[in-house]
């Protein structure tokens, strides 16, 4: 492509970063004064495409299309301070996972009620009045409606910057990004503040899929992929900083206009197809931001926040008692294919949550003892689970090679990843191992001729004697609990100690000569190990292995488990990954709004236990003792 084309590409992608900059713009803001995760940040930003879209073709015209476009903002900015009030407000005491929890759970339950309310049908807005036509720059035509975006940005990017810096509200806010505890010493009212905030950003999400219905249709698919956009605007630009989302959106939106402006490009005999670097483009300019600047181009050093929720106690061994429940609770699992016997089903769902538990507690052992959030601990699983698959394919490995080359897969993935992440701290390295996570997608998805693309692998099985449900049911009995056992063991060895005093306090860790960054490290690829193997044994479960393994949904998925069960026990993500598993086979058989069902019960879960099911549990056997 010529100078001119790449420079069309490049007006395309200023449109582009129109979108991106609202939902980010309004997602930073949120995180900047509240340190709320907000991830159903993506669901507003749907709500604000469906409302336009219904307004304008109820009300048609003008006034239907651009008044749609303002309601639908204020609408929205409403159903943020709503929830605010309604749920946030009532656990910013708890540990600020817990909030990611709850945010999450309400993607689901505002995914469902779209649903109900508009069907699973795309809605096609209509064309914006006054801006139909086009307009020719360098010999191309260029949409009027998306210059008009290419211009709409910087002036609002200019409001933000006026009220932020001439009102006395834009200067509480950015006292707050700055310290909000210290506001609150000052006598400011934070609860009117938060909901402010809270409305606004979220005022923000809605208008700018409002402003999106006229090049694209309102869909259901919408929510996470413009959070995902988001999150990775926000920390390329800087937690905090409204010109930073601005540079940031515009930057990565070039990038990915530019690659497809490139297309096919040959190196010699080799071809390199730039278009399909747009599925990836994002992730890679923010791992090397984050990689050379961790705090974002514009963006500033984190502040410490003094948390409001109680510390974490001392993880101690288990008790006598413990130890018996947990003996007969492993007995009746292995003697399941017995009891068991006329309902196949119980074994498949068993596997199912064996694995989970496995995938979780590998998780728990980075995030909880480590102190490290991870956002993308699906990578080491899809790992395992190709290395697994790809060692019977391509070697006819026998499951017994197998499942070592699995766990070999995720620590090497681990090992690579966890060199950089342990550099960062906070959200921060949480949206880097999410980056590494989506890289490795992007490889599996278009690697056809190695990985299968999104067809996958297929036909991978266990081998005799495991071939049998029952007897396969029994291997992985053994090896998650020698799995759960061996991260146990080394959370109570030196190098658990040392884990947890470089959580607690690094520069104490680093004053008596433990090397801080290097445990983490190790640390990193014990985990990856170990749900590499879970990634396995997920392989020969399931026969075959696709690309969804490795989505943003699975990481999730680990995430929810985890603090279900809470986050400062050992057995929580054992409690966690099987309830939660027993409560997604259970509710998805009960009705096709599943997903609220499902979102509706961990609200209930967060609101009553906010220090996940085994740490209430533990709260209420001290108050029982106490009594």
């Amino acid at each position: 492509m010529n100078l001119e084309g790449l420079a069309f590409q490049a007006l395309n992608g200023l449109a582009s970063a129109s979108g991106l900059f609202f939902v980010a713009a309004g997602l930073s803001l949120i995180f900047g004064v509240t340190r709320t995760i907000n991830m159903a940040h993506g669901s507003l930003y749907t709500l604000g495409a469906y409302i336009a879209v219904t307004l304008a073709t109820s009300v048609g015209g003008a006034l239907g299309f651009w008044g749609g476009i303002v309601a639908s903002a204020l609408i929205v900015g409403l159903i943020g301070a709503a929830i605010e009030i309604v749920l946030l407000r009532r656990i910013y005491a708890a540990p600020e996972l817990f909030q990611l929890l709850a945010t999450f759970a309400l993607v689901l339950v505002i995914n469902d009620a779209t649903l109900w309310l508009w069907g699973a049908q795309d809605l096609f807005g209509p064309r914006a009045p006054g801006l139909r036509g086009a307009v020719e720059i360098l010999g191309r035509r260029l949409p009027t409606y998306d210059a008009f975006l290419i211009v709409v940005a910087p002036v609002v990017l200019w409001i933000l910057h006026a009220v932020f810096t001439r009102t006395r509200f834009g200067r509480l806010v950015r006292a707050a990004t700055e310290d909000r505890e210290m506001v609150g010493a000052l006598g400011v009212n934070q609860a009117v503040l938060f909901t402010a905030v809270f409305a606004l950003g979220s005022l923000l999400a809605g208008l700018g899929g409002a402003l999106q219905t006229a090049r694209e249709p309102a869909n259901l698919g919408m929510d996470l992929t413009a959070l995902g956009d988001a999150f990775v605007v926000v920390v390329v630009g800087g937690m905090g900083s409204i010109a930073g989302s601005y540079v940031a959106a515009v930057l990565i939106a070039e990038v990915k206009a530019l690659c497809i402006g490139i297309g096919l490009v040959h190196f010699g005999a080799y071809a390199l197809n730039f278009s399909k670097l747009t599925l990836v483009a994002e992730f890679l300019v923010m791992a090397v931001v984050l990689i050379v600047r961790p705090q974002g181009l514009l963006g500033k050093a984190q502040v410490a926040v003094r948390s409001t929720a109680e510390p974490d106690a001392p993880i101690r061994a288990a008790s006598s008692m413990m130890r018996i429940v947990s003996f007969i609770v492993l007995l009746i699992v292995v003697a399941l294919p017995v009891l068991a016997r006329s309902s196949p089903y119980t074994l498949v769902l068993g596997v199912d949550v064996l694995i989970a538990v496995l995938f979780a507690a590998s998780l728990h052992f980075i995030m909880g003892p480590g102190g490290m959030h991870s956002f993308g601990h699906a990578a080491y699983f899809g790992l395992g689970a190709y290395g697994a698959a790809l060692a019977v394919k391509w070697f006819a490995a026998p499951m017994g090679l197998a499942l070592p080359a699995a766990a070999l897969a995720g620590a090497v993935g681990a090992l690579l990843f966890g060199w950089f992440a342990v550099r960062l701290s906070g959200v921060y390295l949480a949206m880097l191992t999410l980056a590494f996570a989506q890289i490795v997608w992007s490889i599996v998805f278009q690697w056809e001729e190695i990985t299968g693309g999104s067809n996958g692998v297929l036909g991978i099985w266990p081998d005799a004697p495991f071939d049998r449900l029952p007897m396969f049911f029994l291997l992985t009995v053994v090896l998650v609990a020698c799995g759960v056992l061996l991260l146990r063991r080394m959370l109570f060895a030196p190098f658990g100690y040392a884990m947890r005093c470089g959580r607690d306090s690094p520069l104490r860790a680093e004053a008596i000569g433990i090397d801080v960054k290097k445990v983490q490290w190790f640390a990193f690829a014990i985990a990856g190990t170990i749900c590499g193997v879970a990634g396995g044994l997920f392989a020969f479960a399931k026969g075959s292995i696709s690309p969804e393994t490795i989505s943003i949904n699975h990481s999730i998925d680990g995430l929810v488990m985890v603090l279900l069960g809470g986050i400062q026990t050992l057995a929580g993500p054992i409690v966690g990954a099987t309830v939660f598993s027993i409560l997604q086979d259970t509710v998805m058989r009960q009705t096709e709004y599943w997903h609220a069902l499902l979102g509706g019960i961990i609200l209930v879960l967060v609101l009553a236990f906010p220090m996940g099911l085994v740490g209430a549990s533990s709260q209420i056997a001290r108050f029982l003792r106490r009594s």
